[in-house]
C-alpha cells in the first residue's frame, strides 16, 4: 500500500502532465502531437548507469525533474517578444519534458537513489522475486533502509 505522501506526489505529478497537455494544445495546437514523439527521448538520461548506479542516478534526476523544463518554459516566454519560432520551440519542449516527468511520476518512477534503478524516492519499483514492490508495504521499508544506510533520514 502507498503512502498517502507517496499517492499525494503522483496525483501532483498527473495534474502536471495534463497540464502540459492542455498548454500544448492550446499554445501550439500544430504542434500537440511532438510531447508524444518526444517522449521516450528524455530517458536517453539513463545513460548513465552504463557507468555506475551513482552516475545513472546523477544523469537521470537531472533530467527527471520539474525545475529544468520551469526554466525552458520561462525562455519561451521571454523569448516570444524577439523570436516567435525560438518560444514555440522552447515552449513545445517544456510542455514535453514537464509531460514525460509528469507521466513517470504518476507512475512511480520517482528520482532515483544511488543504490540502483529500482530504487526511487517513491519507494522500490518493479517486482523483485515474483512480488509488486510498487504496491506493498514492504517498499516502504525497504526505501527507508537505503535511505539509512546512506545517512539519509
Amino acid at each position: 500500500m502507498m503512502s498517502m505522501t507517496d499517492t499525494i506526489q503522483r496525483v501532483e505529478a498527473g495534474a502536471v502532465a495534463v497540464l502540459a497537455v492542455v498548454a500544448v494544445v492550446t499554445l501550439y495546437p500544430a504542434w500537440w502531437w511532438m510531447i508524444l514523439a518526444a517522449f521516450l527521448v528524455f530517458d536517453l538520461s539513463m545513460v548513465g548507469y552504463i557507468r555506475s548506479a551513482r552516475a545513472g542516478a546523477l544523469t537521470y534526476n537531472l533530467v527527471h525533474n520539474f525545475a529544468l523544463p520551469a526554466v525552458v518554459s520561462v525562455f519561451a516566454l521571454v523569448a516570444q517578444s524577439w523570436s516567435p519560432i525560438a518560444s514555440t520551440t522552447l515552449g513545445v519542449l517544456a510542455c514535453a519534458w514537464a509531460f514525460h516527468v509528469g507521466v513517470d511520476r504518476a507512475l512511480g518512477y520517482g528520482l532515483k537513489l544511488p543504490g540502483g534503478f529500482t530504487h526511487t524516492h517513491l519507494g522500490v519499483i518493479g517486482r523483485v522475486h515474483g512480488r509488486d514492490h510498487r504496491h506493498s508495504s514492504g517498499g516502504q521499508r525497504r526505501r527507508l533502509s537505503v535511505d539509512r544506510s546512506r545517512g539519509h533520514r
